[in-house]
């Protein structure tokens, strides 16, 4: 038997305490060296120093580091110096990112208790929470953290706000009795309070059952340390990428120094024109581009209330096809409103969003005046005045002071025009009866200023029904009879399946000079006025967010702690929950395997009463699937699933620490909305990383070209090294980085997300890049070629102009890389930053040609005016010969 089935006095035996004069120091003492001390744990932590060189094992810095022994080689240091400084950047922002992640376990400590009140050898002390046993009896009043996960064994209006552990935003009233449910979920643990959790009301005791590592938070914190974090879908890429490319240039340089010695070359020069090769194979400039577009997508991102906390992450939200959100304040304003209203037979439903103090009243879809509607104007009155909620207003944005259902009570009385403190000027509260979570109603003994007194009750409706002998019927008071009571029950059930919140309101009138001095004297012989229905509206952009995440082929599945009829309810509203989708609840989910899981996840699009273990089962079944998941959450109880998912998403505003460390993304506005447009953002990045490496690429395929053919010649190098490196790291940068900028094409959310198995060259991007890149080495080679045969004695200046070809010939591929089809299938203008970065890289290319004290370190000399007819034809044959074919293909 577990300990929430168990009677107080099993408890008491099973833990071998005594609730009356608590443990013994010797007990303690004792229970320390079995159980340990009341902590969270660490798992093993990676030393600073190896976390810093670990950042220089991918595969694209590998490159980089090749390139940099490349240069060093060639004697070119300055090369080598800005290659290294590109390298230790990157390596200092990975670092920073993963220390920060290490955090997210510190801040789950912070949420245990510093100091708690424990019953010692007879004596109340305040010990450190890390000090207290499994066995200890600890007390607790409203604002207290709970330290350790206690049995409650006295509960005195008792509620506990646990929605860092079960999502649920409404306090939870926890009482002392055993439950009959053997496995119950979290959220329906009503005798048993967790670490971390809250007091909100009222006060209690309770006896250790369980500390550090033991406890629920304690599981999470394992769960956290034991996720693994995926790698995005862009570094898995950027790795083949990087394989890729060292394989070539390794395959070149062997491949030009065989075939140079076969022609008889000498072999050290052999070796050198190999590693001018291998300097044409790898864009170096590419890791820093590719951080400089994600950095400049997080700068966009900041604009749409979403902060970016890893770089890659931009990337991977635009390949998402899952999103598991939670419900509650993402999906929901997190604000429990009044909706439906429930008197004598009539039912009025009232409008208005969120706090906000206005909203219509409607009966049978007709606008009515409250005030005129004699039993919902009392229903109103007395819900505002049986209430301790407050409303405060700032900068028009209304904020609530107190309990979420006494609040839309208080809202709902207010769109009716009533105010409280005018209220209390016709009403002086005598006495109060407050809620008590075993009888679930709170009451009042009110009179007016003509001395009538009266008793207002409101609590759980089929307990006040219980005690009410009368009924509030066609604005006349009259027996409750059993078919009379049978209609109230019906309007109840009515209201609960729409999965509404349901609190009704009594009262009757009673002597001036009656005094009640018990609530079991005050809630008696009441008449039944009628029934408040709330719930946590759905946010009203979140429908529309929904519907386009469907178009692009994304699919939303709603993951919460609430109870299967609400969770259905808000997902049918928002469009998630369709005839052929499916719902799970905590209970089946429990029985599950991940691998049975992953037969029917795809199915469902609901998940009720879960706990952290499913989600992170949830997760784990649909990446198995093969989706790319982004799970959402505020709660320590997202964290495992938010570090597990491909794209962990936290809410900046309800969000803890825990979920917020553990994240890769941060809503400022809570707000699902917001995550379709950062899934936007995402989509535009990784096309605009592909435009780039489709640039550089190309441009590095007609680099390697005209040296490899010029070689096969028989021809001297029509380019040196650093020009190559300068054309890589510098011509072809500008130009690149302005691609990252580029707008989104109008079918960006038109289209499925790609398969994350997706290759770096997939959708014809292969083909663009060789082709390309062949006819820009064509050409370059061509006009090396006509040079170099009129003049062979002036090699230098033959390989300026070859030089000029290939940066000219870039910078004019460069308009055709903005768009899939064709460079005329855009406005070649319409990218303002790319047209200043091409000026700009002629520019520094004219420098370099023309400035006397460059010329000798680039090796080039000044070029004749006809000449230049010679570079400025060749070079835009690559892309307009390609663009006329498109246009062939159009017209047919």
């Amino acid at each position: 038997m577990k300990f929430h089935e168990m009677k107080i006095d099993q408890v008491e035996k099973a833990l071998e305490t005594d609730f009356s004069s608590g443990l013994s120091q010797e007990e303690v003492k004792k229970r320390v060296k079995q159980h340990g001390l009341n902590e969270l744990e660490e798992g093993e932590k990676q030393s600073a120093l190896l976390l810093f060189f670990s950042q220089f094992k991918d595969f694209m810095v590998l490159v980089l580091l090749a390139a940099t022994l490349i240069s060093g080689l060639l004697g070119e240091y300055i090369d080598a110096i800005a290659i290294i400084a590109i390298v230790i950047i990157n390596g200092c922002l990975g670092f920073y990112q993963e220390r920060r992640a290490e955090k997210s376990l510190q801040a789950l400590k912070e949420l245990s208790a510093p100091q708690v009140s424990v019953l010692r050898n007879g004596q109340w002390v305040k010990v450190p929470s890390k000090e207290i046993v499994i066995g200890d009896v600890i007390k607790f009043v409203s604002g207290d953290r709970i330290g350790a996960d206690v049995r409650i064994i006295e509960s005195k209006s008792l509620e506990i706000e646990e929605s860092a552990l079960t999502g649920e935003s409404v306090p939870v009233a926890k009482h002392i009795d055993p439950l009959n449910n053997p496995n119950p979920g979290i959220g329906d643990m009503e005798n048993i309070a967790f670490m971390g959790t809250m007091i909100t009301r009222g006060s209690g005791l309770g006896v250790v059952i369980a500390t550090g590592m033991k406890t629920a938070m304690g599981q999470i914190a394992d769960l956290l340390q034991n996720a693994e974090a995926q790698d995005t879908p862009l570094q898995r890429r950027l790795e083949q990428l990087g394989k890729i490319l060292i394989t070539v240039a390794l395959l070149l340089t062997v491949l030009v120094v065989i075939v140079g010695v076969i022609q008889g070359h000498e072999l050290y020069e052999m070796f050198l024109a190999g590693v001018s090769l291998a300097v044409a194979a790898i864009p170096e400039g590419l890791p820093a581009i590719v951080t400089v577009a994600l950095s400049l997508g997080v700068q966009k991102m900041i604009k749409k209330n979403a902060i970016v906390r890893k770089l890659p992450a931009v990337e991977t939200l635009g390949c998402a096809s899952v999103i598991c959100s939670d419900k509650t304040g993402t999906m929901t304003q997190n604000k429990m409103t009044v909706t439906h209203l429930w008197s004598g037979g009539n039912t009025w439903t009232v409008d208005g969003v969120g706090y906000q103090p206005q909203g219509n009243f409607y009966r049978d879809e007709h606008s009515v005046k409250p005030r005129e509607e004699k039993s919902l104007q009392q229903m109103l009155i007395f819900g505002m005045l049986c209430n301790h909620s407050e409303l405060a207003v700032k900068d028009d944005e209304y904020t609530l002071d107190g309990d979420p259902t006494e609040g839309a009570l208080l809202v709902s009385a207010m769109k009716a025009g009533f105010n409280r403190p005018k209220l209390l000027e016709e009403f002086t509260i005598v006495n109060e009866f407050p809620f008590d979570s075993t009888r679930k109603m709170m009451s009042i003994h009110v009179k007016d200023k003509q001395e009538r007194h009266f008793i207002v009750t409101k609590g759980a409706p089929d307990v006040v029904l219980g005690v009410c002998e009368s009924i509030l019927w066609d604005e006349k008071t009259q027996y409750l009879s059993k078919e009379t009571q049978s209609r109230v029950q019906d309007a109840i059930n009515g209201l609960a399946s729409q999965a509404l919140r349901t609190i009704a309101i009594a009262y009757k009138p009673i002597q001036p000079n009656t005094v009640i001095l018990s609530d079991h004297e005050a809630e008696k012989k009441l008449t039944f006025i009628g029934v408040q229905g709330m719930i946590d509206p759905p946010r009203p952009e979140v429908k529309t967010a929904v519907k386009e995440c469907k178009e692009a082929g994304i699919k939303t599945v709603m993951i919460t702690g609430d109870h299967v009829i609400t969770a259905k309810a808000i997902a049918s509203q928002l469009g998630i929950l369709t005839k052929k989708s499916k719902v799970l609840d905590g209970n089946a989910l429990a029985e599950m395997s991940v691998e049975e899981l992953e037969q029917v996840v795809e199915d469902v699009s609901v998940f009720a009463r879960v706990s952290p273990e499913h989600k992170l089962k949830i997760v784990k079944a649909l990446q198995n699937r093969g989706h790319i998941v982004a799970m959402t959450g505020d709660g320590v109880n997202d964290a495992p699933a938010i570090k597990a998912a491909d794209i962990g998403v936290a809410m900046g505003i309800t969000g803890t620490d825990v979920a917020k460390e553990a994240s890769a993304l941060v809503l400022l506005d809570d707000n699902f909305a917001t995550i379709k447009a950062a899934i936007k953002e995402g989509r535009n990045i990784y096309e605009n990383i592909r435009k780039f490496v489709r640039y550089l690429l190309a441009s590095n395929v007609g680099e390697i070209l005209v040296m490899l053919f010029a070689m096969l010649l028989a021809l001297p190098l029509p380019l040196v090294p650093i020009q190559i490196l300068w054309v890589n790291l510098v011509t072809d940068g500008l130009p690149a980085m302005a691609l990252g900028l580029d707008q989104p094409e109008d079918n960006v959310m038109k289209r499925g997300p790609r398969s994350p198995n997706e290759g770096v060259f997939s959708r014809g991007l292969g083909w663009k890049v060789v082709s390309r890149g062949f006819l820009i080495g064509l050409v370059t080679l061509l006009a090396f070629m006509i040079v170099y045969h009129n003049a062979p004695s002036q090699l230098p200046y033959a390989q300026t102009v070859a030089f000029a070809t290939l940066v000219m010939a870039q910078l004019i591929h460069v308009f055709d890389c903005r768009s899939e089809r064709s460079v005329l299938s855009r406005n070649p203008f319409g990218n303002q930053y790319l047209v200043w970065a091409v000026i700009s890289s002629v520019l520094l290319m004219l420098v370099a040609i023309y400035y006397p004290p460059l010329q000798p370190i680039f090796h080039t000399l000044p070029i004749e005016a006809k000449d230049w007819l010679l570079i400025l034809g060749l070079s835009s044959v690559p892309t307009f010969l390609l663009a006329g074919s498109f246009l062939l293909r159009k017209t047919k």
